[in-house]
């Protein structure tokens, strides 16, 4: 038998599901919560932390990855704080600056109002999201994708020449990967990226009223907002 507790997220009282997590939660209710490393159905592990709340406890507040955090009965979250909206812009602000030709993460920029990148381009392949090696493991029961490295090292490889005893060809790591799609103008050589910020048309205006409201704006669709998976 399923089993809710009520949580306050942002000021509305909301019935959850018990062992669902904050992130899913606010999805459901139409409350945005911008994410990158999240799929619906597969376990999270906190990687990009765009989803950042601040769980508040006895008065004090204490800032997480909504995505990790499981609902409690009487819990308090808050999602859209000058704090918490301050801290979300400087990440997706890192992230342009290492991934700028990925438009999953361009989107992710205009969604969480990047006017301006103050950090050094790195125009790097991969932002340690995850999302591949945790597809091919949950998804694809493959297990050929993996962490591998740490600190500056870590990087996502498949097991030393072994690939194709694991691999089945399946390209979930390739679809679900925030890199897979190139900004609209085509890839950014080195020396000449940039934010982008074509796509900040595709926003709607209510989205720049209400931060906290899900308006199903086309940007969902070009990180693969789970809304739109949900569907």
């Amino acid at each position: 038998m399923l089993q809710y507790v009520n949580v306050m997220i942002d000021g509305a009282p909301v019935r959850a599901e018990k062992g669902t997590s904050v992130l899913d939660t606010a999805i459901h209710y139409g409350i945005c919560i911008p994410h990158l490393c999240h799929i619906p159905g597969i376990h999270d592990m906190g990687a990009c932390r765009l989803c950042i709340v601040e769980e508040v406890k006895n008065g004090r507040s204490k800032v997480t990855a909504s995505c990790t955090l499981l609902v409690e009965d009487g819990m308090v979250i808050k999602s859209n704080t000058d704090k918490i909206l301050k801290m979300r812009k400087n990440i997706a602000e890192l992230l342009v600056a290492q991934a700028p030709n990925s438009k999953a993460i361009q989107d992710v920029a205009v969604r969480c109002g990047v006017k301006d990148v103050r950090y050094p381009f790195r125009n790097e392949n991969c932002v340690l999201c995850g999302r591949c090696v945790r597809i091919c493991k949950e998804r694809a029961k493959a297990n050929a994708l993996g962490f591998i490295g740490r600190g500056k090292d870590r990087h996502v490889d498949h097991p030393p020449g072994r690939l194709m005893d694991y691999c089945k060809n399946c390209n979930g790591c390739i679809m679900f990967c925030p890199m897979s799609v190139t900004p609209c103008g085509g890839p950014m050589k080195k020396g000449q990226e940039r934010l982008c910020g074509q796509c900040d048309s595709q926003l709607n205006a209510d989205a720049q009223k209400m931060p906290g409201v899900c308006v199903w704006c086309e940007l969902g669709k070009g990180f693969q907002c789970s809304r739109y998976l949900a569907v």
